[in-house]
């Protein structure tokens, strides 16, 4: 991989993996529009850890709060569930939301670094995933707030997380639209998406580390570039989300992915790209 590769293929990563466009399909369009290589599912595992550190550094008061209150409830300082402490509360629930996509993730380890990262997969779930963002931006009843959500609900979030295995349908596109259906204003379901994202990325970041490098994969040295350019383009984007959405629906992410979807599509079955 070429220095110019590394680079805007981690500037695509940080800027899709929190605006809900799929980060893992971009990461796999780009390349074949730009006519270069497919980086490979531990690339891009591996450059997630970029925007995780993005999450961390914008987030590090609230996460640090919620760490404390966390370990707290595990010494018995605590209780292990307070209904009046909203950041053990979350602690609880992001750990509770990381075990589906954890499980479904290790079970199928294989299919999701081979046979989902067809090109025509990716376009017909942008597509299909833009309904349901849709659906749930429109008839979401947005009064909730990230302080009552229950377990179930939790689960709920988490359950709409293993979706983002599947190439297209987007991490941050698929866990906002669970938060939104169960009734989170759109900043509460994005800030709650992005404080989500955290232990299942670094998991599978982490999980696929060993893999960078070896027969076939990318680099270790333009990992390492990528990973440095998408932890500043997805802080960069997690700023603009967390504004965008005080004020503006999810139309334009949802506008965009029919768009790319059906142009990716038409090119894929054209023999254009690969």
């Amino acid at each position: 991989m070429s220095t110019l590769e590394a680079i805007v293929l981690g500037i695509v990563q940080g800027l899709t993996e929190f605006l809900p466009i799929s980060s893992s399909g971009h990461l796999l369009i780009v390349p074949a529009l730009a006519g270069w290589d497919d980086p490979g599912a531990a690339f891009t595992a591996v450059v997630q850890l970029g925007t995780m550190a993005a999450v961390l550094v914008y987030f590090r008061t609230d996460l640090w709060r919620m760490a404390l209150a966390f370990v707290a409830s595990l010494t018995g300082e605590r209780p292990l569930w307070r209904t009046a402490d909203a950041d053990g509360r979350t602690g609880w629930l992001l750990v509770l939301g990381t075990i589906p996509i954890s499980i479904v993730g290790l079970a199928f380890a294989d299919q999701i670094e081979t046979s989902v990262r067809a090109l025509e997969l990716v376009a017909t779930v942008l597509i299909l995933f833009s309904a349901v963002m849709w659906a749930a931006d429109r008839y979401g009843s947005r009064t909730r707030a990230i302080r009552e959500l229950s377990v179930r609900d939790g689960i709920v979030i988490g359950l709409f997380q293993t979706l983002a295995l599947i190439p297209g349908v987007s991490r941050s596109g698929s866990t906002i639209s669970g938060g939104l259906l169960l009734g989170l204003d759109r900043e509460a379901a994005t800030r709650y998406s992005f404080l989500l994202s955290v232990p299942a990325v670094v998991l599978s970041g982490l999980f696929q580390l060993k893999d960078i490098g070896g027969e076939g994969a990318v680099g270790l040295a333009p990992t390492a570039l990528a990973t440095v350019f998408a932890f500043i383009s997805g802080y960069a984007a997690i700023a603009f989300l967390l504004r965008y959405v005080r004020s503006h629906n999810f139309d334009v992410f949802v506008a965009y992915r029919v768009i790319v979807g059906v142009l990716v599509l038409a090119l894929a079955v054209g023999g254009v790209i690969e």
